[in-house]
């Protein structure tokens, strides 16, 4: 039978009540102003929900505002619309599966076989949760296996309370965190529940629905209150409710910078001390009413920079969360060690001398007459232009370097985080050096995941990417047909000192993970403020792993070494 479309309240309203009877409804409620009714199937057709890209040609598929997402009626999906038909577990099949008699079958996986590490941690937060917990930070070292934790752990969960559906959010790209997220829960088992995949930057498609556990991977990602993300954190995460809330996992090894960002943990503080989370919504206001050494500051609170103040807040935030029968996190170091990171020395030729002296002197000009103005947009501009500028004056010695490593065959992973001055040059001289190379950075410029199994088989040996956290670059990892990634070692190289040490932690857990280690190395002109930056970030990243604090010494360092101390710290992390 042809496709078509049928917008029936009454039907709608009969689907809904069928599909949640005893349940709350996971449809989006409609404005009656607005949205029009839900699509409905007739006698052997299926309502199709389709993943279609931005300004991809879907004919016949028609976009339902209020699913945010394209539809099509019929029996059969038709050729030409094969191509979009979603894989299961993403949001879309997720809707398809809500408004239709009965979900399509998932397809058989390989089996994942748990680890006792990861049956042990499922146990603890399935304690937190049956003892009334509303927030659990799993906080695990990255590639100790907090993936498959969080699923073992949400079917556990189901098993002692009423649980049917599951929203994941993972971290970008999401075209390799989704089909990661999907083929975990299929090979660890999804436990007969409804699991809905998205990023971060869909939130907003999925904030109208209504979840009964909510995991969210890289939780850092929500730790600013002011923005669009964190609207809409809030509606899924029932962060400002009572009722009606679900179970949150919060799964991320870099919590935060500050005590002051983590809103994510608020309902579990109020959970704790026995008060409203009505009160707990202003986070600042009530560390600083429990002695937290926090003020108001000229851009808003501020944590202290005494260290004994910083201690004894860390010290009781951790017990807040910790120190509770049964606690309400779990962090455990990676059983194989840390990274080793240490500073690679580049020394410059005279010419690159010259060109880095006249950069760092025009920086400086730039950096005071905006400090006199107090023009922080034009302070933020001069240090992303010397960043910029002096990363691309190394090129060629970072693309020596790596070229030397290949030649030992070891693989290489360069990270960056600039395009035209740092990942083009980079990758465009391998290629002429005739080196292979992946990429993985620039919006919609390359395949993320064909890039990723590229050098995860061998057929690159070098990977540039500028993502700081969700991929796997380490050897020997279980690929998605079944083989696994090759077995050369992995090196790693930061082309520039990253300021953040969440970012750097994050960053090198990209290869130093699953039991497979891989040092890495920081690039930093010698002589030069790069090399003071890079020795701050070498002592500091050690500690990145604390539940908040570790970052802000070291940006408060190199804000001082740049004179860019009064810059809000945001600017140096590149989140301002």
């Amino acid at each position: 039978m042809p496709g078509r479309r049928r917008r029936s309240t009454t039907a709608r309203s009969t689907t809904t009540t069928r599909r949640t009877t005893g349940k709350r409804a996971t449809t989006p409620t409609r404005s009656k102003k607005t949205a029009p009714p839900l699509p409905t199937a007739g006698p052997g057709e299926r309502v199709w929900v389709l993943a279609v890209p931005f300004r991809a040609s879907a004919p016949g598929a028609v976009w339902h505002p209020g699913l945010q997402a394209h539809v099509w009626v019929g029996a059969e999906l038709p050729p030409e619309l094969a191509p979009y038909d979603p894989p299961p577990y993403t949001f879309e099949r997720f809707l398809e599966d809500e408004l239709n008699e009965k979900p399509r079958p998932i397809p058989l996986a390989r089996p994942l076989t748990p680890r006792d590490q990861q049956c042990d941690g499922a146990d603890v937060v399935a304690a937190h949760a049956a003892a009334g917990g509303r927030v659990f930070l799993l906080g695990d070292d990255p590639g100790v296996g907090k993936t498959g934790t969080a699923i073992l752990a949400v079917k556990a969960v189901a098993e002692q309370r009423d649980v049917r559906t599951v929203l994941v959010i993972a971290d970008r790209p999401a075209a390799i965190t989704i089909p990661h997220w999907a083929r975990s829960i299929a090979g660890f088992g999804d436990g007969g529940l409804r699991w809905c995949v998205t990023t971060w930057d869909r939130l907003a498609k999925v904030s109208k629905l209504r979840f009964d556990v909510v995991v969210a991977d890289e939780t850092h990602m929500v730790r600013h209150t002011t923005t669009q993300r964190w609207k809409h954190w809030k509606a899924v995460s029932g962060a400002a409710r009572v009722t009606d809330v679900p179970y949150v996992l919060a799964a991320t090894a870099t919590p935060a910078h500050t005590p002051l960002e983590l809103p994510y943990l608020a309902p579990e503080f109020a959970a704790r001390h026995g008060e409203s989370v009505r009160e707990w919504a202003d986070l600042p206001s009530r560390l600083a009413a429990h002695g937290f050494h926090v003020e108001r500051g000229r851009y808003g609170w501020q944590w202290t920079e005494d260290t004994d103040a910083r201690r004894s807040d860390l010290a009781r935030l951790q017990g807040w969360l910790a120190d509770t029968d049964p606690p309400a996190t779990l962090h455990r170091p990676a059983p194989w060690g840390p990274v080793s990171v240490t500073g690679t020395p580049v020394a410059l030729t005279p010419a690159e001398r010259s060109a880095y002296e006249s950069e760092w002197s025009e920086f400086r000009a730039e950096m005071q007459l905006a400090r006199r103005g107090r023009q922080s947009a034009r302070g933020r501009a001069a240090l992303l232009r010397f960043r910029q500028k002096a990363g691309l004056i190394r090129v060629q010695a970072t693309v020596d370097w790596v070229r030397a490593q290949v030649e030992a065959e070891r693989q290489v992973a360069v990270s960056v985080e600039f395009v035209e001055t740092a990942a083009d040059p980079i990758r465009e001289a391998l290629l002429d050096a005739g080196v292979t190379v992946a990429g993985i950075y620039g919006r919609d410029r390359f395949d993320v995941e064909g890039e990723r199994l590229r050098f995860q088989r061998g057929e690159a040996m070098v990977c540039v990417f500028s993502v700081t956290a969700s991929i796997s670059l380490h050897a020997g990892e279980l690929l998605p047909d079944g083989r696994s990634a090759t077995e050369n070692p992995r090196v790693g190289l930061f082309h520039q000192p990253r300021f953040s040490g969440i970012q750097a932690r994050q960053v090198t857990g990209r290869t130093h993970r699953d039991g497979r280690t891989s040092p890495w190395r920081i690039a930093f002109a010698e002589d030069t403020v790069e090399e003071q930056i890079a020795r701050v970030m070498v002592e500091r990243l050690a500690v990145s792993g604390s539940a908040a604090g570790a970052d802000t010494s070291s940006l408060q360092e190199i804000a001082e070494l740049l004179g860019a101390d009064w810059l809000p710290a945001a600017a140096l992390t590149g989140e301002a």
